[in-house]
């Protein structure tokens, strides 16, 4: 058997893989449709159940399709990467500081609310971006938290927490 043919294999199998993930996502939508209960309405004939399934069903078409194409010989093609040069190695100097300021704001959030360490957040990953405004950044950070904590509450009634600003915000 040659090597071409065994990267072909491999290639297939391995989209059929993410075929079969694909199914058992909308499986597991699918379930959790099911349990899913809701009193009906008079002003909401539709009611929340049919989205999960629509979900679900294009989860599964989507499944199948790709099935269909992988048995049919299609592949997916290689990433060419856009504005990325694949030869060189992961910068680690960018990585790791980006995953600490998020696994930072993870941990303080409920405790320093969602203005702080959104804030924290946003200039955390700016200066791990490279960007050396810090003034400047650090301002826009704090307006970015205070605009989605906002935006969140008065336009989608979600409650981000305050923190230590309860009375405050």
């Amino acid at each position: 058997m040659s090597t071409a043919t065994t990267t072909r294999r491999v290639g297939g199998r391995s989209e059929l893989g993410l075929a079969a993930l694909l199914g058992a996502v909308g499986a597991a939508v699918l379930l959790d449709a099911v349990g899913l209960h809701a009193p009906y309405s008079q002003s909401d004939p539709v009611g929340p159940k049919v989205m999960p399934y629509v979900v679900a069903a294009l989860l599964f078409a989507c499944a199948v399709g790709l099935a269909i194409d992988v048995l049919r010989g299609g592949r997916g093609e290689a990433e060419g990467g856009e504005d990325v040069d694949l030869s060189h190695p992961t910068d680690w100097r960018t990585v790791v500081p980006l995953v600490a300021v998020f696994a930072a704001n993870i941990v303080l959030v409920d405790t320093l609310g969602w203005v702080i360490s959104g804030a924290l957040l946003f200039f955390g990953s700016v200066v791990a971006l490279g960007s050396r405004h810090y003034v400047r950044d650090a301002l826009i950070s704090l307006a970015l938290a205070l605009a989605s904590f906002y935006g969140f509450y008065l336009g989608l009634g979600v409650y981000l927490p305050a923190g230590i600003l309860e009375g405050v915000l």
